[in-house]
């Protein structure tokens, strides 16, 4: 027997009185929850207004990543082949998700803002191989839309990589 017989009584009557409430179900791929405003979701390579990548390959994601996961290959951009504004560019950019603790640090040490987590969370594959984002893959818009929640319910400021975009 405990030497506290009431405080074990009181854990039993919070037990005994869940019991007998209606379970709350939320019907999870009709109706998606919306993430917080600062959700760090899957990653994602910005562009220019013009359509040039805004990444220039100095690789300084890659080495803020505590995670070693992600790739950079650079090359220089010629006057027939500008992908970038810079004088390189990404032609390799690979992040390897499997491996992603999605701290943001990339998203931080980036000084051009090519990179971005954003609110997407549906990411998961069958295989480890599909969860290696390729440099197209990071490119394209996301396909599954999330709900964001109202900016206005949290004290939680603008990021200064948003504000200036």
């Amino acid at each position: 027997m405990s030497p506290q017989p009431l405080d074990s009584f009181m854990g039993f009557a919070v037990t005994f009185r869940q019991l007998f409430k209606k379970p709350v179900t939320q019907q999870y791929p009709e109706y998606k929850r919306p993430v917080y405003p600062r959700f760090r979701g899957r990653h994602r390579l910005n562009l220019h207004e013009n359509g040039l990548e805004k990444c220039v390959g100095c690789s300084l994601c890659a080495a803020a990543c505590p995670a070693d996961c992600i790739r950079v290959v650079a090359a220089e951009n010629t006057n027939d082949n500008r992908v970038s504004a810079g004088e390189r560019y990404a032609r390799i950019y690979e992040i390897n998700l499997s491996r992603c603790i999605f701290c943001g640090y990339c998203e931080l040490a980036c000084p051009f803002d090519a990179i971005t987590l954003e609110q997407e969370y549906e990411i998961s594959e069958y295989s480890r191989d599909d969860l290696i984002y390729t440099k197209d893959m990071l490119l394209a818009p996301p396909i599954k839309r999330v709900p964001v929640a109202d900016r206005s319910l949290y004290d939680t400021p603008i990021p200064a990589y948003k504000e200036r975009s």
